[in-house]
């Protein structure tokens, strides 16, 4: 079990926000299957668009799924894995499009892809 005595509060509290933030869009799920989106609170959007980038930044591109993804595995510092998920919790990644979080292994990675994705759309 995550205990803040074992792993440290920062990573405990980031860890603890994460799973939060994950509950919360199950439980909208119903909801959203059944009103759609455009339904929720300006709030629960808010929570919906941010799971929906944790979900997908938890999809960091490990070196033993190289052969299934395509690509690369990298190394990614428990630091910067906690400063990436603290940032899209607090908002301040609320700009970029959440497949930018896909297979990315920092939130600087996530940020460049974002910028390419905007190019290519564009």
């Amino acid at each position: 079990m995550l205990q803040p005595w074992i792993v440290g509060a920062e990573h405990y509290e980031t860890a603890q926000g994460v799973k939060r933030t994950l509950q919360r869009y199950k439980e909208l799920q119903d909801i959203i299957a059944i009103l759609g989106l455009d339904e929720l609170s300006e709030e629960d959007r808010l929570v919906v668009a941010r799971a929906r980038k944790v979900e997908r930044f938890l999809s960091q591109p490990f070196f033993v799924a190289e052969v299934f993804t395509g690509s690369p595995g990298k190394y990614v510092s428990l630091a910067e894995t906690i400063k990436g998920f603290q940032m899209i919790l607090s908002g301040e990644l609320d700009h970029l499009p959440e497949q930018a979080f896909y297979l990315v292994g920092n939130i600087d990675e996530a940020t460049a892809k974002a910028a390419t994705i905007q190019v290519e759309s564009a």
